[in-house]
């Protein structure tokens, strides 16, 4: 037998043992329960120290590849570097605000200082991981495309495991030192200012680079994508890893977090002690099928099969995955609510079941819309017509792929509530995040095999291993537009859930619109959106025009450079587009913490329970518009570079390459950067509500 069959045995075994002795012991009381939930984190660490410690023993390629990884590794520690320094700065002003006025102190300062260390080391590792797979990637498609699938997927798995193992682990140890739900808080708190930074910083840095590296290089150059020319080339391949990686595995870890801490404060105020344990459990059995579902990911047979099979086979081997992982979690919380809770766990399971169905749902809807469907196709036909129309199409699109998802969270919440009130709510959006373990994975994969393309075509290797790349990569588009749709939906379940919470924690049960205050904050929530979206496009304006005044610095001055003959400098691009991603992200990321406080202490709790359904109701909306406008705009582009409409160069890809640019802020700088904001509006004010009630007092 191989032993790559072996481990997997093994490690799929050990899960399920686990799995098993959190369902039916007897002999273990619930609150005891957390020594195997902190059992099933440790074992799922150290599956991913093992896979790391094996992705490491593979060969990195040839000196020029691994000085090209070299490059994208040094720029992406830099850029989290400076803006590590920025959030201790802004952590501990936060941590001293908190230290004054909430209590227990200083534990939840302390907390929040642990929420942000533990996030931002857990992103730290996840972006360090991959710079040092994207190269060992293309070294493994010179031989096979399934040897860099399994690299690829190996890394993403690298990632999630660490980062949903650390926040599950530091939850679980919380609980078993702390009582207070302030301190728990207080941690989630910590992570979600951790996911703003970089959402927002490493947004804006990423497509300050694109749209640099693209304006210059394919319009007025005419110079291929990643070509190792472009000064921005290499600026864009780390925009990949602090963007879509630290970035996007910040936000989702923001997510699980926020919605285990919820499902507990709500689960204390319902059903006690054992509400505490029940969402850590059902996150410990998420993370061990996560896991099982990982091992069932194997690289399938596509030998003389065409481009499009290629792409349909690889995705499909993920979905077996998925379907694993989700099916053992399903059997998992069945027996545990019924066996733990006995009746009275089945409204709890039907939540789960909700939260699961809501992320199966989104998930097909954001491809259907995003992917090469009838829409996409649609779309770039209608490039042939010029940008403007192409752009009008896209707008129409997007528009209409807010609908079903708004419906099925609507669905989802009513019948959540149906069954089990506000804690329901909550319940749900654990249920859509218990499998993250397996959908991050899926998710940090896409980064990695775009940046191993780019290597591929900078170090000029052989053509066939920039096509196994971008085959790959082809189906990396798809997971990171199903993980952007699955972190909006778990960002509007996680947001109603924190709404609920607030509700609670002021005694707060009716909020009405016939009450001024309560219309006040409700326009000023709608308004804060508005904001913070124009200020992180304005950012991501700022840095591409200061990128493109740097390329065409380098093409008209450095002599040699268009012709190969000389190197650019990738450096100061680098350089230029840290600088303004750190300084444009500082804005929204402040008004984003004051307004919710302002607003409580200036007005009354019932005006900031206003604020937070304002900025869901148009916060939401817009996140699935924007981030579906760029993902169907990027594969419209993508369809015709496929040899459609005339392929690269024709008039119509011109008109799709200006509808990606116009796009690209969009998917992945505002629209993820709102999901951040409508959960962390609800921290603001769950947090700081005792706050809000003493001025109200007047004490």
């Amino acid at each position: 037998m191989a032993q790559k069959t072996v481990y997997r045995i093994a490690w799929g075994t050990a899960a399920l043992l686990i799995i098993i002795a959190s369902i039916f012991s007897d002999n273990i009381g619930l609150p005891d329960m957390r020594w195997i939930i902190i059992i099933s984190c440790v074992l799922t660490l150290a599956f991913a120290a093992y896979l790391l410690r094996r992705m490491l023993k593979l060969e990195a390629g040839t000196a020029e590849m691994q000085e090209l990884a070299g490059h994208i590794q040094d720029g992406a520690q830099t850029f989290l570097k400076r803006e590590y320094k920025i959030l201790v700065v802004f952590s501990l002003a936060l941590a001293v605000l908190l230290g004054l006025f909430i209590e227990p102190r200083p534990w939840v300062s302390v907390s929040f200082l642990m929420g942000t260390i533990v996030s931002a080391l857990a992103s730290w590792i996840g972006m360090s991981v991959a710079t040092r797979a994207n190269v060992r990637t293309a070294n493994a498609a010179r031989t096979h495309w399934s040897n860099a699938f399994g690299v690829a997927f190996s890394s993403g798995t690298i990632t999630s495991f660490f980062l949903v193992g650390f926040g599950l682990l530091s939850l679980t140890l919380l609980t078993i030192i702390f009582e207070s739900p302030y301190v728990w808080l207080g941690f989630v708190f910590g992570a979600t200012c951790v996911a703003l930074f970089l959402r927002v910083g490493g947004g804006i840095f990423t497509k300050s680079a694109d749209i640099g590296a693209d304006l210059v290089g394919k319009i007025e150059i005419g110079i291929p994508e990643d070509d190792p020319r472009n000064p921005a080339t290499i600026a864009d391949n780390v925009g990949d890893n602090v963007g879509d990686i630290a970035g996007m595995g910040s936000d989702l870890y923001e997510s699980y977090v926020s919605a285990l801490v919820a499902a507990m404060v709500l689960g204390q105020i319902t059903l006690g002690h054992v509400g505490v344990i029940i969402p850590l459990l059902l996150g410990s059995i998420g993370l061990l099928t996560s896991l099982i579902g990982s091992l069932f990911v194997r690289s399938p047979k596509v030998e003389g099969s065409s481009y499009e099979e290629q792409v349909r086979k690889v995705h499909q081997t993920m979905n077996i995955g998925v379907y694993i992982s989700n099916l053992l979690l399903v059997i998992g919380a069945f027996f545990m609510l019924r066996h733990f809770l006995q009746a009275d766990g089945m409204p709890i399971f039907w939540c789960v079941l909700i939260g699961l169905a809501t992320g199966f749902i989104i998930g097909p809807v954001t491809e259907y819309y995003t992917s090469e469907h009838k829409p996409v196709l649609d779309m770039a036909d209608s490039s042939q017509k010029g940008p403007a129309i192409l752009v009008i199409q896209g707008l129409a699109v997007s528009n209409m792929s807010t609908v079903i998802p708004i419906v099925v969270i609507a669905v989802a919440t009513v019948a959540s509530f149906y069954f089990a009130g506000l804690l329901g709510i909550a319940i749900a959006s654990v249920g859509m995040m218990a499998n993250l373990g397996m959908l991050l994975a899926m998710d940090c994969y896409g980064p990695v095999t775009d940046n191993a393309a780019g290597i591929a075509e900078m170090a000029k290797l052989d053509h066939t291993v920039r096509e196994h790349c971008e085959m790959l990569d082809a189906v990396g588009n798809t997971t990171a537009a199903l993980a952007k749709g699955f972190a909006i939906a778990s960002a509007a379940l996680a947001a109603l859930a924190w709404l609920a919470t607030y509700f609670e924690t002021v005694n707060i049960t009716v909020a009405s619109i016939t009450d001024s205050q309560v219309v006040a904050g409700l326009f000023i929530g709608a308004m804060v959106v508005y904001l913070f979206s124009s200020l992180t496009i304005k950012g991501v304006s700022k840095g591409a025009f200061a990128v493109v005044e740097e390329v065409r610095r380098q093409f008209a001055e450095v002599k040699g450079l268009l012709e190969g003959t000389a190197k650019p400098d990738y450096v100061k691009v680098v350089d230029i587009a840290t600088i303004h991603a750190l300084n444009s992200m500082l804005l929204p990321g402040i008004l984003t913490i004051i307004i919710p406080l302002a607003l409580g202490l200036i007005l009354n709790p019932e005006a900031v329970a206003g604020l937070l359904m304002g900025s869901l109701l148009v916060g939401l909306p817009m996140a699935i518009q924007m981030a579906n406008a760029g993902g169907a705009w990027d594969n419209a582009k993508k369809h015709i570079e496929a040899g459609h409409f005339a392929g690269k160069g024709g008039t119509a890809h011109k008109a799709s390459v200006i509808g990606d640019t116009i796009g690209d802020p969009l998917k992945d700088t505002v629209g993820p950067s709102l999901d951040i904001l409508i959960k962390l509006v609800g921290k603001m004010a769950v947090i700081f509500a005792p706050l809000f009630t003493l001025f109200m007092l007047g004490l």
